[in-house]
């Protein structure tokens, strides 16, 4: 029995787990997000709320990549644990060993092991969310890579810059990782919105922009369009090079089945293998996919980052 986190920008969410199937809901706290102390302490706060049995190993699914080496954490969204090595210091803190993995490793490592890539050897999951990012599992391990970076297909200056029919001009937008023109930038959720306000010039939730496609919208079915190939190109590149046998997607739009369908349609036209089974499908996951993750390192028994990879 272990305790294990998902933890957001936003959030901090915490379940026991008994074993891969058997996760067991906790709570949910805002995220300290400027004061270590005050984070250490709201995870020993979940903690307390846990069975004692549960406290001698804490299993983290965080934003961020931690280098394999170093066990030092980048996450910008989190200031008061960036450059830190986290595992180490909250070992210190907290008393228990810790094991720590970035969030889209640990939503393929679920999808890996215990939803759509059950029975794959080779998984890559895609996150599309608020913006664009992935992991890469083979024969059920997380490939971690150098300084902790593996399946970051959202970033890379590779997006088109024409797509449709007829073709449209899209420009190469700045990236917050400091390049301009990646995937990242018109991939995820907020990358859509940019998307139709660039064919439009209409601003527009992603979220109701996939509505009114669903509805018979024109200019969303347009947006939709050339947003589907902006995707597909360089995840069918990713299939490639990697020999993913399937591609689970999580975040907000691999929520949307119809649009995930036209993905995997567009990719399967572009991919070496040819195959008519599914290839880029929702992800299967039941409970929270970082939860399930971080829950399979814990009970493996995986101490720290520097054993992913």
């Amino acid at each position: 029995m272990i305790l294990c986190f998902d933890i957001g920008g936003s959030a901090i969410k915490s379940a026991v787990a008994h074993s891969n199937s058997d996760i067991r809901l906790l709570t949910r706290t805002p995220t300290p997000l400027d004061d270590f102390e005050a984070f250490a302490a709201a995870l020993a706060a979940h903690g307390a709320a846990s069975p004692v049995e549960a406290r001698g190993t804490l299993a983290l699914s965080i934003t961020g990549v931690v280098d394999p080496e170093s066990g030092i954490i980048t996450c910008a969204n989190i200031p008061c644990i960036d450059g830190r090595p986290l595992a180490a210091d909250l070992e210190a803190r907290l008393g228990c060993s810790v094991t720590i993995a970035n969030d889209a490793d640990c939503f393929t490592l679920a999808e890996a092991v215990a939803g759509a890539g059950r029975g794959h050897r080779i998984v890559f999951g895609a996150i599309l969310g608020t913006g664009v990012g992935g992991g890469l599992v083979i024969d059920g391990q997380i490939v971690a890579g150098a300084g902790g970076y593996a399946g970051e297909w959202g970033h890379g200056p590779i997006a088109a810059t024409l797509v449709g029919e007829p073709p449209v001009e899209i420009p190469r937008l700045a990236c917050g990782c400091g390049l301009a023109g990646c995937l990242d930038t018109v991939g995820g959720a907020r990358g859509m919105e940019r998307l139709h306000r660039h064919l439009h010039g209409a601003d527009r939730s992603s979220a109701d922009i996939v509505e009114a496609w669903l509805q018979g919208s024109t200019a969303a079915a347009r947006t939709i369009e050339c947003y589907v190939e902006l995707v597909s190109a360089p995840l069918a590149l990713v299939v490639n090079i990697v020999g993913a046998g399937i591609v689970p997607v999580g975040g907000g739009l691999g929520r949307v089945p119809g649009l995930v369908g036209r993905i995997d349609t567009a990719v399967r036209r572009q991919i070496l293998r040819k195959t008519s089974a599914p290839l880029v499908v929702p992800s299967q996951s039941t409970v929270e996919s970082g939860l399930i993750g971080a829950a399979i390192l814990g009970l493996r028994g995986e101490r720290r980052a520097s054993s992913l990879d």
